[in-house]
């Protein structure tokens, strides 16, 4: 291939750069040899050998040439070739530098420890091919990949990529890098192309994996198809026009090459003046201008004589681009990184500077200075031999132009950098094939018809759907409709989406099972307090009643009663009546029992700060404080709710937004800042209750209740923590359960926390229920 003449022009200038600096390998003079591996495997193991033996008869093991050879090796440009050549130069620990495209295997530091890959592992490649596609809205493609872990790895991410962009997969092969048109599974492949559906057609893999697989090409006509795939797949290889004809139009992703300063004057002044002695520039010259360069020129043809002063400014950019591509920019990297590797073992390693080109161990010395060294002149990314370069990847966008001349181009149109999302197209630039009048579209349904909307098709990608009948509270009376119309708000549609129905109206009932369960808890817990309050009233003279203020507990299981009894104002259907009494019974009902709490902890702190001789709290002891906190509480709750019926009472609604074909008859609280001002009044008496029983749970246990208040503070205080978000992230008949489950609740929080262990000492432990024990108590 011409254009591979780039590759050997690339080393030659990186070359004649190092000698001329100064600073990099001062007063050595940097070299090298070619050998042609003739893109075979065996010879490329023959001119490993050839590298090891010195001459052109190679004997292993030994090295028969009197110049020792050099200390790396550059290649090769396919992954197959670099195995073949690391087989041989591994054994011999030979540093080989790959410049073909990344191949993960290639990483295994057991199998391949001294070979090193300088091109990019493309790890966001996957990504910059969505972003193509998401441009020009191709949801349906099809993939071809050559069946290795390279293109199985990409086939994973690109799979991954296009889910997370609802894009689909069309059909997906591998392509063997053995093709054989006579196998039958092979000979599959391209009328499952042809048959596709989809326009866009990518195709990954490399010029040598997929060399067989291009010819076959030739037997078939990709008629209304747009081929994208990367520069590892060179489709100019070929260099046959028929096959050319058919990939114009393609579209080719290319690592972004970086300007080299000086390459193209450099290209521009070689000349076959200046340059006789390069053989390669002789041949090129032959071939391209189909010309001799002199009567003994090989050339058998009859060719005239070229003309002289002949330079590469003269050669059409078809048949030698002048700017860098990707595997010559590979060569000039590796080319720099031997250069700074050998000028760090060199300083690092002053005595042997000496001996360069006679020590025979230097090619094994340079690995150690080959992991990583300073950067490229010029690069961004630091430069490291034994991995690929993590970096902000950015990619070419190239459009192959063939043209009857013949003639073939590569037109940049547009630019690709994944990790940013930036994305620059050109489609001006753009020549898509000849069936392409505009821009391709690649997707794998088309609208739906009249009367329906289109759903995703069961077992299939996303970008196939089907139409069918409108989704709940939507209708659709015409066709080809591209959504559905909704229903009035107070009816829904019907079974056959074709006409709407008056929505049915519901409200948490006591058939229903959930109002059962509610109005069940809320009579068993109320019963349940009723039975404790009865065991406290028989047991009143005991001394565990009378030392836990039994005129207190008293007022506190009759609230606390009342509380399981007014949630069931919640349930049935609200009337004007109850949507005015039940918060109001609840808070009022609440406060009380809340208030009581509060008074026993101000009790139990009081009769224990009046033990102290000469305290004056003694006074503040009687049931007269206790009952005139009470009284106080639930009167600025009574006022809170009277200011609230008397602005913003409660009033009696239709929801008909939570449910699709339901009207839900529910009360609105007038006014959410009276609601959660009562709560909130709630909630700060329970807090300070909570307070005073946590700093007084350390008191002697004779008098100490707050143990058991702190515990069913807690847990009053957690219920309506978690009530507030609940509440407001639900509708319609739950919200109502949630209110009514918190009273419940919390309710049975404090009964149990409070008076589970009082009734287990009166009823199971009566022993304990004496005052012997409570005087021992006092004692300790």
């Amino acid at each position: 291939m011409l254009k591979n003449y780039q590759h050997f022009l690339t080393l030659q200038f990186a070359v004649d750069q190092i000698n001329k600096d100064p600073h990099l390998l001062p007063n050595i003079t940097l070299g090298y040899q070619l050998l042609n591996n003739l893109n075979s495997n065996k010879v490329a193991v023959e001119n490993s050998l050839t590298y090891l033996s010195g001459r052109s008869l190679t004997i292993p093991n030994y090295s028969c040439g009197r110049q020792h050879k050099s200390v790396a090796v550059i290649g090769g440009m396919s992954s197959a070739l670099s195995m073949s050549m690391a087989t041989i130069l591994g054994l011999y620990k030979v540093p080989q530098i790959t410049y073909g495209p990344f191949d993960p295997v290639l990483v295994d530091k057991v199998q391949y420890p001294y070979v090193y890959q300088m091109s990019s592992k493309e790890s966001t490649l996957h990504l910059a091919v969505v972003q193509l596609m998401l441009y020009f809205g191709w949801t349906w493609v099809g993939l071809l990949f050559s069946d290795n872990p390279r293109g199985q790895q990409f086939f994973r991410d690109l799979e991954e990529a296009m889910v997370m962009h609802s894009m689909c997969l069309a059909f997906k092969e591998k392509v063997p890098e053995n093709f054989n048109q006579e196998d039958r599974e092979d000979h599959k492949i391209f009328p499952k192309v042809i048959a596709s559906s989809s326009k866009v057609i990518f195709i990954y893999g490399n010029t040598y994996g997929l060399l067989k697989f291009s010819i076959f090409m030739t037997q078939y006509i990709l008629y209304g198809k747009i081929l994208v795939t990367t520069i590892s797949w060179d489709i100019s290889a070929q260099r046959n026009s028929k096959i050319m004809s058919h990939l114009h139009g393609t579209i080719i992703f290319s690592q972004a090459n970086r300007e080299i300063p000086g390459f193209k004057d450099f290209l521009r002044s070689i000349n076959s003046t200046v340059n006789s002695e390069d053989i390669f520039l002789k041949t090129f010259w032959e071939v391209v201008f189909h010309c001799r360069i002199s009567e003994e020129s090989p050339v058998k043809m009859v060719y005239s004589l070229c003309p002289e002063g002949l330079s590469l400014a003269d050669v059409p950019t078809h048949e030698l681009n002048t700017d860098i591509m990707t595997l010559s920019s590979n060569i000039y990297n590796e080319v720099y990184l031997l250069a700074h590797a050998i000028h760090q073992m060199l300083q690092m390693e002053i005595k042997e500077t000496l001996e360069l080109g006679v020590h025979p161990l230097l090619s094994w010395k340079l690995h150690y200075y080959l992991k990583c060294v300073n950067p490229v002149p010029g690069a961004n990314d630091e430069v490291c031999g034994d991995e690929s370069r993590i970096m902000a990847e950015t990619y070419d966008v190239l459009n192959f132009q063939f043209f009857p001349v013949p003639m073939e181009t590569l037109v940049k149109v547009g630019e690709i950098s994944p990790f940013n999302k930036g994305l620059i197209i050109n489609e001006e630039d753009i020549a898509w094939p000849e069936e392409f009048p505009q821009t391709p579209i690649s997707i794998c349904s088309v609208s739906c018809g009249p009367g329906f909307k289109k759903i995703i098709r069961e077992r299939e990608p996303i970008c196939c759907f089907d139409c069918t009948l409108c989704s709940d509270r939507e209708i659709s009376n015409q066709t080809d409709a591209q959504k559905c119309l909704q229903c009035p708000e107070d009816q829904h549609p019907s079974k056959e989406r074709d006409r709407c129905l008056p929505k049915t109206i519901t409200y948490l009932a006591y058939e229903e099972p959930l109002g059962m369960v509610l109005a069940s808890a809320a009579l068993c817990f109320s019963l349940l307090t009723a039975l404790v309050l009865g065991v406290f009233v028989k047991h009143r003279d005991t001394p565990i009643v009378k030392a836990n203020n039994r005129s207190l507990s008293y007022t506190l299981l009759i609230s606390l009663t009342l509380c399981f009894l007014c949630s069931l104002l919640f349930i049935g259907l609200p009337t004007q009546a109850t949507c005015l009494l039940r918060q109001i019974s609840f808070a009022v009902v609440f406060t009380v029992a809340i208030a009581s709490i509060l008074a026993k902890t101000l009790t139990v702190v009081l009769a224990f700060a009046a033990t102290k001789p000469g305290s004056g709290l003694r006074k503040w002891l009687g049931s007269t404080t206790s009952y005139l906190l009470i009284c106080i509480c639930t009167l600025i709750q009574m006022c809170l709710c009277g200011i609230w019926l008397g602005t913003h009472a409660p009033f009696l609604e239709r929801d008909i937004h939570s449910e699709a074909s339901l009207i839900v008859i529910q009360c609105n609280e007038g006014s959410l800042f009276f609601f959660y001002s009562v709560l909130g009044y709630m909630g700060f008496l329970a807090l300070v209750s909570f307070m005073m029983a946590f700093l007084a749970r350390k008191l002697p246990d004779t008098f100490n209740e707050a143990k058991y208040l702190t515990f069913a503070m807690l847990v009053f205080c957690s219920v309506w923590i978690s009530f507030l978000p609940t509440y407001q992230s639900t509708k319609g008949k739950a919200m109502v359960a949630v209110e009514i489950f918190s009273i419940l609740l919390s309710s049975a929080g404090i009964l149990t926390c409070f008076f589970a262990p009082k009734c287990y000492v009166i009823l199971l432990r009566s022993d304990r229920n004496t005052l012997e024990i409570l005087k021992n108590k006092v004692s300790l």
